[in-house]
């Protein structure tokens, strides 16, 4: 599923700042099932091909510097070890709480699954402890969650043990006094994520193509000479003429017309994989700009990338990275080329084989119109002379994809034999459209953006509606009813159906205010990449503190939002941090594995986090548990016949073969 990796880490971003103030695995489980870690299928900002050199007081500067990585070397001591790790009996957000945060620690006794070798029953008294001082902040009894029944998710008997109101900063833990088990140890402090969230947003200058990553600013076991900058690549993308035997291969390149290879270097790698797509791309721009207006004040200019220390801030600086790859992959008639499909290697410089583009299509010019639109408000407001400019120039070109893609309504791609792209279906295609006229609207003041809104809103959301994969959709609506000389009609008929919906409808805030869910994070459905419903889930809660009218129903709503949060930082099933590599950030048991092409498990440097091993490096928010596993057959075919294509086999070859995909579902 293109997209889910990036796009669940911004939300992660969006999720974390809520809760900032002013001042984006190994086996697991849900009832046994596997965690997934990334796709199964291999499938300014400086000058791309630039260096990161030269900045060798970046790190320095980075408030990383700031991090405070875990001590807690003995809160495993008398757990049972599994695929994972040790198997956790209380969890907590591993990272900490704000002060005046809601808190409450998770105590498990699991009955299914393959952690339920694990059999424990809390001991009667639960206590709180002050690491500085040894003493006992607060003591009280755990309480069974629901009676004591078992969740059917988890698969788990579950206790709540309530602290909120230990509220003096320190670091502390959760301790069972008769059985003599904790937690790990977590920090009370109102600025606890703001590391984390410098983390979760350097992960993009990880997935930077074409941008060579030094020591200095990825960190001496990350650095990387820039991907895809050789012959026939980026610089030189061709354009895609079907699955390659090497025959066609080499004649495709010798034969096609210089007119046709364009220069599409930059970007981000989309996923775990390599290839960059413009309509997910242009949904990260928009939601990395949306985190950076709702709290500017929460994103410094020290977070080590290469253009830190330039007073821009690292996100606008990096978001720039993203448009100026956009910015490429649009013609001169305004339309924008939907995919590009780059090679595979680990690290990324070692891939040598060619890029390819495929055409223009409407929803990647409706989504690139939304982006820059979008950015050439922020961008154009900036008080430096380029960034004015460049945000001027995104305005024009925002129009001109706009009006391509409205003269050319239809215009699809999808093959099934190498540079495949995920299509958006019909409903979808009239979502990006309807986001682009809102943000063109908000810049132009052309009525005719806002007459399209104003007849097409209602089909955009079911009458049932939002779900736990419409919060894009349903943003981009509630945005609109706050600009100016909208229909106070429309205003209120969005508006009163979003806090309706999400206050009343049993898959939503009820079920969280009902305790459906031991680990406090509910979801209607799980599926493959569960952590970004979750995360999607929690932006809607968000979204009802902000645009609703009633303080105790955004009291709520906040205090819902935050247990997702706390469900990514390991208040969950596995006690995991969902997050890769984060010690050095506070959290002593986190992701130590994914699903990437560079940090694949079958790297012996990055496939995993070890005591001599460094494995993916800080912040990638991993996909989280699945409702079923099960090894495909070509990973389960005897080692070296060609039916056996697991990654790493000598008899695979990259080719992302995905069929076009009608149903949207791409969150």
């Amino acid at each position: 599923m293109r997209g889910r990796s990036l796009t669940r880490q911004l939300f992660l971003c969006l999720l974390i700042l809520c809760f900032l103030g002013d001042s984006p695995s190994g086996a697991g489980d849900i009832a046994g099932a596997a965690v997934e870690n990334g796709p199964r299928t291999p499938s300014s900002s400086g000058s791309a091909g630039g260096k990161s050199g030269g900045q060798s007081g970046i790190v320095g500067k980075l408030s990383l510097g700031d991090d405070k990585s875990s001590t807690d070397t003995t809160w495993a001591e008398g757990l049972t070890l599994g695929p994972n790790g040790p198997i956790p009996v209380i969890v907590v957000d591993q990272f900490g709480y704000p002060t005046k945060a809601s808190k409450i620690a998770v105590i498990r006794d699991p009955q299914m699954g393959y952690d339920n070798v694990v059999s424990f029953t809390p001991g009667t008294t639960y206590a709180v402890v002050d690491k500085s001082t040894g003493k006992i902040v607060k003591k009280g009894p755990p309480i069974a969650w629901n009676g004591g029944a078992t969740d059917e998710v988890s698969g788990d008997k579950a206790w709540w043990f309530d602290f909120t109101d230990v509220e003096i900063p320190g670091t502390y833990t959760v301790v069972d006094i008769d059985k003599g088990l904790r937690s790990v140890e977590f920090e009370i402090d109102n600025h606890v994520y703001r590391n984390v969230l410098k983390h979760a947003v350097r992960m993009f200058f990880y997935q930077r193509a074409g941008f060579e990553k030094t020591a200095e600013t990825a960190g001496s076991d990350w650095a990387d000479a820039a991907s895809h900058m050789g012959p026939g690549q980026d610089r030189q993308t061709h354009l895609w003429r079907g699955k390659p035997g090497i025959k066609r291969l080499i004649r495709g390149l010798i034969e096609s017309d210089v007119s046709e290879i364009k220069d599409l270097h930059g970007g981000w790698f989309d996923a775990g994989d390599y290839n960059k797509y413009a309509s997910w791309a242009a949904r990260n721009i928009i939601v990395l700009l949306r985190a950076y207006s709702e709290n500017p004040n929460a994103f410094g200019d020290d977070s080590g990338i290469a253009e830190s220390g330039n007073g821009v801030p690292d996100i606008l600086d990096e978001v720039k990275w993203g448009l100026d790859w956009l910015v490429r992959m649009q013609n001169t008639d305004g339309s924008l080329l939907c995919i590009q499909g780059l090679d595979a290697a680990s690290p990324p410089s070692a891939a040598n084989g060619p890029s390819y583009y495929s055409p223009a299509t409407t929803a990647a010019s409706l989504m690139g119109a939304a982006a820059f639109a979008y950015a050439a408000k922020i961008y154009s407001a900036r008080s430096e002379a380029d960034l004015r400019a460049y945000g001027n120039d995104l305005a024009t070109r925002a129009k001109r994809a706009w009006d391509w893609a409205t003269v050319n309504p239809n215009v699809l791609y999808c093959n099934k034999d190498g540079n495949s792209y995920q299509e958006l279906d019909d409903a979808h295609r009239l979502s990006a459209k309807l986001e682009a006229a809102v943000y063109l609207y908000e810049l132009t003041g052309d009525k005719g953006y806002k007459g399209f809104v104003e007849t097409k809103y209602n089909a955009i959301i079911p009458d049932w509606g939002p779900n736990q994969w419409q919060s894009n959709e349903q943003e981009a609506l509630l945005y609109f009813t706050r600009l100016p000389g909208i229909s106070a009609q429309v205003r209120s008929a969005i508006l009163t159906k979003f806090v309706t919906n999400v206050t009343r409808n049993a898959d939503q805030l009820p079920m969280v205010l009902n305790d459906k869910d031991p680990y406090r994070a509910p979801i209607k459905d799980y599926v493959w990449g569960s952590n970004a419903s979750k995360i999607h889930q929690a932006r809607l809660y968000q979204l009802l503190a902000m645009y609703g009218n009633n303080a105790a129903a955004a009291a709520k709503a906040d205090s819902a939002a935050m247990g997702y949060l706390h469900y990514i930082h390991g208040v969950n099933p596995l006690g995991l941090v969902y997050l890769t590599n984060m010690k050095s950030a506070g959290a002593e048991h986190s992701a130590s594995t994914m699903y990437h092409w560079w940090f694949a498990p079958s790297s012996a440097r990055w496939g995993r986090v070890s005591g001599t091993t460094p494995g993916p490096p800080p912040g990638y928010l991993v996909g989280g548990p699945n409702p079923s596993y099960s090894l495909d057959k070509c990973c389960t075919a005897p080692i070296g016949t060609a039916e056996y294509q697991c990654h790493g086999a000598a008899a695979f070859h990259f080719a992302a073969t995905i069929t076009c995909r009608r149903s949207g579902n791409r969150h």
